[in-house]
C-alpha cells in the first residue's frame, strides 16, 4: 500500500465428534486445527435437515426472514429485528472448555469451566435439533490479513442472524469458497435451550467455547453479538501466539497513511470517532497488531443506535436507510414506521449491523501501517478525568490493563443504569488470556511504533452522571483533531492535579475551562471528593488484576 496515494472506496459488496488423526487443514492462516471435524459437522446437518442453504446473499436471505416472519421491514429496505428477551450480551452464561490447549493458558479466575464431556453432549442435542429444519450455512473469513485469518462457518435456523453474520465477516470471493477450508465452526441455535444439569450450564442460555477443536456453541438467546463476540474471542486466544496483539478497538487512515487506533469499550465512542469523512475507516471494532501493521478482523460494523441523529453521526445514520441493514431492537414509530432511536423501551443497546461497503470512506483491504496515534477512550461516569491528555508508555499501559469507563445501560443483562467499571484491556469478557499478556504485546508494540498515545475522555463534566453533562460530541472531535494532526506539538502541556495527566494547556476552538474537570464543578471540594474515589477504585482494581499474575 502506497502511504502517498491512499485510496478509499464504496465498493459492493450420539455421534463422535472429538478429532480424527491426522486430519490437518491446508489454511496457511492463524490457527491449523482438523478441518475435516468442522466438515464433519456440516455433514451430519446434511443428513439431518429438511435443507441446507449454503451461503445464500443478502437479498436472498432478506426474502427468507421476511417470508419466515422473523423481520419486519422499513419503507427504505433495512429490516427491523427483535432479539426478545436478551438485548445484551449474556457473560454469566459463556464457557470455555477445560483441557490440555487450556489449563495453563486461560485465565480461569475470571472465565468459567465447563467439561469437555458436557460440550460434546451439548452439541450433540443442538446438531439434533436441526432435524426437520431449514438450515443457513454462510462460510466467511475473519481476518483481512491472510496470514491471520480464520475461516469461519456458521449453522443458524434463522436467516436475519445469517444476514448479521455475514455483514459483520468478510465475504470471500467465489475462487475462495471454492477451496474454502473450515476451521473454525459456530452452531447458533437461539431457540434451543440447555439444560443445566444435562449440560453442566448455568440456565437455558449458553455460549460455550471449545479452543482446541475452534467451535462455538450458542443457545437460548437472540442476541447477535454474540455470535461476532464469540469469533472475536476465539481470535484473542489464538493470536498471541503468533505474536500479534488482538484488540478491542476501531482504526481508520488519513489521507497520508496514518493509521490511528481508538480502543475503548461500548457506547465509549469507538464507532462515531473512527467514522469520519476525513479518513479512511479500516475497521470500528476488533482488529489484530501485528509486525506487518494493522488489520480488521470484520467485514462490517455493529454500531450502537440509541440517540443516533443524521447531524451528529451522517455517515452511520446513512446505513439505517440502506436495504439489507439489519436494525436490532429499533422502535418503529407507530404513525410513520420510520425508526425511533430516541425510544429505548426496547432497550438502551439498540444496535445497527452493515458491511463495510455502506460506508464511503474506507480503507479497501482493512489493512493498515502502525499507528501514528493511539487513542484509549473512556466514558468517565465521575466527571473528574480530563477530557484529553497525553499518556507515556507507563501510563498507557496502566490505563489499558485498567480498562476503565461507565458501563451503559443495556449492554450486559444485569445492568439498569451507567455504573463506573473497569475491563481489563477495554475488553475482558473477550480476553481469554491473563491480561498481562495482551499488555506485554502492547508495551512492544508501542515500543516499536513510536506512536502517541491519548486519553480521551468522552464521559462527564461538571459534575457526575446524573448531575453534570455528557461532553459534546463536536468538543470531543475537536480535540481529537487537533491531537490527531499534530496541532498540539506547538502546545504547552500541563499537569492535572488529581491524576498527574498531561493536559493540553488550551485547544483551539475549544473553551479552556473544560480542559480542566475541576473547574467546570461549582463544589470544588466535592470534585476533589470524587476524584479521590476513583483514584482509589484505579487502585483496587490494579492490585487485584497484579495479585492474581
Amino acid at each position: 500500500m502506497s502511504l502517498q496515494s491512499v485510496s478509499f472506496a464504496n465498493a459492493p459488496a450420539g455421534t463422535d465428534l472429538r478429532p480424527a488423526s491426522g486430519e490437518i487443514s491446508e489454511s496457511p492462516n492463524l490457527v491449523q486445527p482438523r478441518s475435516q471435524d468442522h466438515v464433519r459437522i456440516v455433514g451430519l446437518v446434511h443428513k439431518s435437515a429438511k435443507v441446507v442453504r449454503e451461503n445464500y446473499v443478502t437479498q436472498a436471505l432478506v426474502g427468507c426472514a421476511k417470508r419466515r416472519g422473523e423481520v419486519a421491514q422499513t419503507e427504505q429496505g433495512a429490516l427491523v429485528a427483535c432479539t426478545g428477551k436478551f438485548t445484551g450480551r449474556s457473560a454469566n452464561d459463556k464457557f470455555i472448555v477445560r483441557d490440555e490447549t487450556t489449563e495453563d493458558t486461560v485465565w480461569w479466575p475470571r472465565n468459567n469451566p465447563m467439561q469437555a464431556s458436557r460440550f460434546d453432549l451439548l452439541m450433540q442435542d443442538m446438531l439434533g435439533h436441526t432435524t426437520g429444519h431449514s438450515i443457513h450455512l454462510q462460510q466467511l473469513f475473519a481476518g483481512a490479513d491472510p496470514r491471520a485469518r480464520l475461516n469461519v462457518q456458521v449453522l443458524t435456523r434463522s436467516a436475519w442472524h445469517a444476514l448479521f453474520i455475514r455483514h459483520l465477516l468478510i465475504r470471500p470471493a467465489q475462487e475462495e469458497l471454492d477451496r474454502f477450508a473450515p476451521n473454525v465452526t459456530i452452531i447458533h441455535m437461539p431457540e434451543f435451550s440447555a439444560d443445566p444439569e444435562r449440560h453442566g450450564t448455568r440456565s437455558g442460555t449458553c455460549i460455550a467455547l471449545d479452543f482446541t477443536r475452534n467451535i462455538v456453541l450458542i443457545c437460548g438467546t437472540a442476541y447477535a453479538g454474540e455470535i461476532k463476540k464469540s469469533v472475536f474471542t476465539l481470535f484473542n486466544f489464538h493470536a498471541p501466539e503468533k505474536g500479534i496483539l488482538p484488540m478491542h478497538c476501531s482504526a481508520n487512515l488519513s489521507r497520508e497513511g496514518e493509521t490511528t487506533l481508538f480502543f475503548g469499550l461500548s457506547g465509549t465512542g469507538k464507532t462515531t470517532l473512527s467514522t469520519s469523512p476525513q479518513r479512511g475507516l479500516i475497521g470500528d471494532d476488533e482488529h489484530g497488531w501485528s509486525e506487518r501493521g494493522i488489520f480488521n478482523l470484520e467485514g462490517g460494523c455493529y454500531a450502537k443506535a440509541v440517540n443516533l441523529t443524521e447531524e451528529g453521526e451522517p455517515e452511520i445514520y446513512a446505513t439505517t436507510r440502506r436495504p439489507g441493514t439489519i436494525l436490532e431492537n429499533v422502535a418503529l414509530d407507530p404513525v410513520s414506521g420510520e425508526p425511533d432511536f430516541f425510544d429505548t423501551a426496547l432497550t438502551q443497546n439498540s444496535r445497527i449491523a452493515y458491511p463495510l461497503s455502506a460506508i464511503p470512506n474506507r480503507v479497501p483491504d482493512s489493512q493498515g501501517p502502525a499507528p501514528t496515534n493511539v487513542v484509549l477512550l473512556t466514558a468517565d461516569a465521575f466527571g473528574v478525568l480530563p477530557p484529553l491528555a497525553r499518556l507515556t508508555q507507563e501510563q498507557a499501559i496502566y490505563y489499558f490493563l485498567s480498562g476503565y469507563t461507565a458501563k451503559v445501560a443495556g449492554t450486559e443483562r444485569g445492568i439498569s443504569e451507567p455504573r463506573a467499571t473497569f475491563s481489563a484491556c477495554f475488553g475482558a469478557p473477550f480476553m481469554a488470556r491473563h491480561p498481562r499478556e495482551y499488555g506485554d504485546l502492547l508495551q512492544r508494540r508501542l515500543a516499536d511504533s513510536g506512536a502517541r498515545i491519548w486519553l480521551l475522555n468522552t464521559g462527564w463534566t461538571g459534575g457526575p452522571y446524573g448531575v453534570g453533562s455528557r461532553m459534546a460530541l463536536k468538543t470531543t472531535r475537536r480535540m481529537l483533531e487537533a491531537a490527531l494532526s499534530g496541532e498540539l506539538e506547538q502546545v504547552s502541556f500541563v499537569a492535572d492535579p488529581s491524576f498527574g495527566l498531561r493536559v493540553p494547556a488550551s485547544v483551539a476552538g475549544v473553551e479552556a475551562r473544560l480542559l480542566s474537570p475541576r473547574s467546570c464543578w461549582e463544589d470544588r471540594d466535592a470534585y476533589d471528593l470524587k476524584a479521590r474515589h476513583l483514584l482509589d477504585l484505579f487502585d483496587q482494581n490494579y492490585k487485584k488484576l497484579t495479585a492474581s499474575e
